[in-house]
C-alpha cells in the first residue's frame, strides 16, 4: 500500500485510522484500496470510473460550436490559416524561403510557405504570421516583406471583404493603401481605394481558408473581454450544473476529470485575452462532488505557451512553446501549486494531473520530467493523499519512457489516451476489427505500461465509443463500448470517458447512457 493511499485515512476518525493503517501493511495493494473505499473517504479509491467534463471550463469549439456564433467574422479567428491567390497573376502569395525575405506572388500551388496564420486584433484587423514565424509587414519603400519577429504597427493589416463574396478580399496596409501584385516578383503596398472587384484589379485576392482553431484563445479574443466574459460566465454556470453531478453519481460513475487552463490561477483577473470566472465554477464543482461523494481530478489541459498545437491547449495559432525555458516550467509549477493549495483540504480531491497530452518532439522528455518532478513536489507540499497524474507524450515510439521515472514517486499515475481514431490505420477497420484491436492491441499497450508492483498506477484518461465505421448499429456501438470498458477496466487507476456532453452523440457519455448504448454495472 502506498503512502498516498494511507494518507486518505486522515479523513476518517482516529480509531478507524489507526486500525486501517496497521492492517493496510498486511494487505495487498488492491485489497488496501478496497478497504479505504469501504471506509467512506470522500474521494473513491482506484480503480475509478470517470467522465471528462470537456468543453466546460476550457473551450473546444467542436464540442459546442454555438458558443462561437456571436463572434463577428467568426471564420477569421486567431490561428486561421489563409492562402491568398492574386486574381491578376493567378498565383498565390508566398513568403520567400518560408520567411525572412520578401513576399512574392509566383506560386501555382499553395502549401506551407503560401499559408498565413492570423493574429486577430479586431474583427477586420490582423497580423499575418508566416511559416518561419515572422510577420508580414511593409518596409520603408512600400515593399511587402516577412522579416519582423514580433508584430507592430508596420505589421498590422485590414482585411476588406467583398459583400457579395466573402472569399474575395483586399488587404489594406498600415499606410492606408492596398497590397497589389504588380508582377509575380513584385508585391507592393501602394494601390488606391478604388476597385471594381474584377479580375483585372491587382489588389484583389481570392482567399482559401485551410483551417482554424476554436479554443479558449479564439473565443476570448474573438468576442473581446466584455462580451467574452458575459458569454463564458453564462456557459460556465449553465453547461455543467449540480444536476449533472447527480446524474454522474447515479449512473455508476464515481469521478470527474475537469480540464482547466493555466490562467485559472490568476482569476479573477487573468492575462488577456482570457477572462475571469472559471475558478468559481471549479469551486462549485468541488462542492457538488463532495455532496454526491464523487472524486475530482483537476487536469491542467492548457499550459502557458501550449504543450501541443491543438485548440484545447489554448494556443493562439498552433504554436507550441511550452517547456522551452526554465521560467516557463516554473510558471506552470506555480499553477499546480495554486490548485493543490486551494483544493488540498477537499475530501473529493482525488488527483491533480500535471499536464495533458504534451506533444513530442516539441515537448522534450528532459523538460517534461523536470516539470513532472517539480510539479509532483508542489502537490506534495500541500497534500500527501492526492494522486499525481502524468500524461504520456503524444507521438512517441516508446510508451514506457516515463515508467522508471514515475515508479519512484509515491502516488504517481501514468495517463494514456486510447482512441480508434486520428490515425489512418483505423479508417478501413470493420466493427469486429475495431473490437479486436481493443481486445488485443490496446490490451497489450496497457499491459506494457503497467508494472506488476503497481507503481506507477495506470490510467486510461480518455477514450470514446466512436470510430470510423459507417452505418454501425446500436448493437455494434454497445459491443465496442463494452470491449473498451472491459480492457480499460484493467488499468490500475481506472478510466475516464471523453466527454460528459457533446453535440456529437457518441462523444457524449450522458447521451450514450440515457439511450442505452453504454451500461455501467454497479
Amino acid at each position: 500500500m502506498s503512502s498516498a493511499d494511507a494518507g486518505i485515512l486522515c479523513r476518517v476518525r482516529l480509531p478507524l485510522l489507526l486500525l486501517l493503517v496497521c492492517s493496510s501493511w498486511l494487505l495487498p495493494q488492491s485489497d488496501a484500496r478496497r478497504t479505504l473505499a469501504a471506509a467512506g473517504a470522500g474521494a473513491p479509491g482506484p480503480p475509478i470510473r470517470a467522465v471528462n467534463l470537456g468543453g466546460w471550463l476550457l473551450t473546444e469549439g467542436w464540442i459546442l460550436p454555438s458558443l462561437f456564433d456571436g463572434i463577428p467574422n467568426n471564420d477569421l479567428l486567431d490561428g486561421t490559416q489563409l492562402q491568398f491567390k492574386s486574381v491578376t497573376q493567378n498565383r498565390y502569395l508566398v513568403a520567400d524561403q518560408g520567411g525572412g525575405a520578401t513576399i512574392l506572388a509566383d506560386r501555382v500551388q499553395a502549401s506551407g510557405w503560401e499559408t498565413f496564420k492570423l493574429w486577430r486584433i479586431d474583427e477586420t484587423t490582423f497580423n499575418f504570421r508566416v511559416f518561419g514565424n515572422q510577420f508580414v509587414g511593409v518596409n520603408s519603400t512600400g515593399g511587402v516583406v516577412a522579416t519582423a519577429t514580433t508584430p507592430g504597427p508596420s505589421e498590422t493589416f485590414q482585411l476588406v471583404r467583398r459583400d457579395s463574396d466573402k472569399s474575395r478580399v483586399r488587404i489594406r496596409a498600415p499606410n492606408g493603401l492596398f497590397l497589389q501584385a504588380k508582377t509575380m516578383e513584385l508585391v507592393t503596398a501602394d494601390h488606391t481605394e478604388d476597385t471594381n472587384w474584377g479580375d483585372d484589379d491587382p489588389s484583389v485576392f481570392v482567399t482559401n481558408n485551410v483551417g482554424g482553431l476554436q479554443g479558449e484563445y479564439q473565443i476570448c479574443n474573438g468576442y473581446c473581454i466584455t462580451n467574452a466574459t458575459q458569454v463564458l460566465r453564462n456557459h460556465w454556470s449553465t453547461y455543467i450544473t449540480e444536476t449533472d453531478f447527480s446524474f454522474i453519481a447515479t449512473s455508476g460513475l464515481n469521478t470527474v476529470r475537469i480540464p482547466v487552463g493555466w490562467w485559472i490561477a490568476s482569476d479573477p483577473n487573468p492575462p488577456l485575452p482570457f477572462v475571469g470566472g472559471s475558478l468559481q465554477a471549479l469551486d462549485n464543482a468541488f462542492s457538488w462532488a463532495e455532496k454526491y461523494n464523487l472524486g475530482v481530478i483537476v487536469d491542467l489541459h492548457a499550459a502557458p505557451g501550449s504543450q501541443n498545437p491543438f485548440e484545447h491547449s489554448a494556443t493562439r495559432d498552433g504554436s507550441q512553446e511550452w517547456g522551452k525555458s526554465d521560467a516557463n516550467i516554473a510558471q506552470t509549477v506555480q499553477v499546480i501549486d495554486f490548485l493543490a493549495q486551494r483544493y488540498a483540504s477537499s475530501p473529493s480531491l482525488l488527483a491533480i494531473e500535471l499536464l495533458n497530452e504534451p506533444l513530442a518532439p516539441g515537448a522534450t522528455l528532459s523538460s517534461l520530467t523536470k516539470y513532472y518532478l517539480d510539479g509532483y513536489n508542489a502537490v506534495r507540499q500541500h497534500t500527501s493523499t492526492a494522486y499525481v497524474i502524468m500524461s504520456n507524450r503524444l507521438s512517441i515510439a516508446d510508451p514506457t519512457e516515463l515508467l522508471q521515472f514515475a515508479s519512484g514517486l509515491t502516488g504517481a499515475v501514468l495517463d494514456v489516451h486510447y482512441y480508434n481514431l486520428f490515425d489512418s490505420k483505423f479508417n478501413s477497420l470493420t466493427v469486429d476489427q475495431n473490437i479486436d484491436f481493443v481486445r488485443n492491441n490496446r490490451s497489450a499497450d496497457l499491459a506494457a505500461v503497467t508494472n506488476q508492483n503497481g507503481r506507477p498506477l495506470t490510467f486510461v484518461g480518455e477514450w470514446v465509443a466512436e470510430w470510423q465505421v459507417q452505418g454501425a448499429s446500436k448493437a455494434d456501438y454497445q459491443r465496442f463500448a463494452q470491449a473498451q470498458q472491459d480492457i480499460y477496466g484493467q488499468a490500475t487507476f481506472g478510466w475516464a470517458y471523453w466527454a460528459l456532453k457533446n453535440v456529437n452523440n457518441h462523444w457524449s457519455m450522458q447521451w450514450m447512457i440515457q439511450n442505452g448504448y453504454i451500461t455501467l454495472n454497479s
